[in-house]
């Protein structure tokens, strides 16, 4: 757990990763043309990169061409309700493996069609980005895009939420308290969701919402004061706090030992039953 822990948070020097994370799923470009705020930019490639020591996440970096990683359920399966899910890393980097590919196959097999989206990080050695202003509109703008092409990829346009990790829950949260009509989340998923507290801004119209983070996570410690101030602003939420797992679980537990034995390694389920009661895996 204090290899996850320092991952969140700590500002280790970032060195080539001489593997890449490889997929089969088809990605879209998010933005017509170069991203609002990324001007000048758009030719400067993803870098890949290694934590402070080596380990067996997949991490990118320098994101300047936002983008979704396509993951839809076999058609049999599909329930038209889908999720835009943003990875965590400190606003430094995105763990697209642990926090996107992985989650997007447990959900996937709930039949719920998954969004991975590379997102502007406001962390990343020499950004200009903030999170609340292009990593924001990037989220927002990836539940447009998902909503416009709905009929293509299956998906029930009144049943598209937000997912975030880590940094992704951050950004997770500021989605769900600043849209419009048209991106406004049908649910928000916080998992050990950082930089959120009492302080976060609760907006109107907040969409139910679901989190869940571990007892003996360092990191997430405001998590608790998120719900109580959604609870206050008379928000839908349900809260699940696991005896154990640390922080960067995600939906394998890759690095953690004996993953699969702890309660948080339900959470998957647990979500999907929270996406029933309200309504939204019909």
């Amino acid at each position: 757990m204090k290899m996850l822990a320092l991952m969140f948070f700590t500002a280790a020097a970032l060195c080539a990763s001489p593997e890449p994370f490889k997929t089969n799923a088809p990605i879209v470009r998010i933005w017509p043309g170069v991203a609002p705020g990324s001007e000048g930019k758009e030719n400067i490639p993803e870098r890949w990169v290694e934590g402070g020591t080596p380990d067996i996440f997949h991490r990118v970096t320098d994101i300047h061409n936002p983008s979704l990683t396509i993951y839809l359920p076999p058609k049999g399966k599909a329930n038209g309700a889908a999720v835009v899910i943003a990875p965590g890393g400190a606003h430094r980097y995105l763990v697209v493996d642990l926090e996107g590919e992985f989650v997007a196959q447990k959900l996937n097999a709930m039949g719920i069609a998954a969004f991975v989206l590379r997102s502007r990080l406001a962390r990343a050695e020499g950004s200009t980005y903030k999170a609340e202003v292009e990593s924001l509109a990037d989220v927002l703008q990836s539940i447009r895009i998902v909503r416009e092409r709905a009929k293509e990829w299956g998906v029930d346009p009144a049943r598209v939420g937000v997912m975030g990790f880590s940094a992704g829950g951050h950004l997770a949260a500021l989605a769900e308290n600043n849209f419009d009509a048209a991106t406004r989340p049908a649910f928000a998923v916080l998992g050990y969701p950082g930089y959120v507290g009492a302080s976060t801004p609760v907006g109107k119209n907040v969409p139910p919402t679901f989190i869940f983070v571990n007892d003996d996570d360092p990191l997430a410690t405001g998590a608790g004061e998120y719900y109580l101030s959604l609870r206050k602003a008379k928000v839908s939420v349900e809260f699940h706090v696991f005896r154990r797992g640390g922080h960067g679980v995600g939906a394998t537990g890759r690095n953690t030992p004996g993953f699969d034995a702890l309660s948080v390694a339900k959470w998957p389920e647990l979500f999907g039953a929270w996406l029933g009661d309200l309504g939204l895996l019909r």
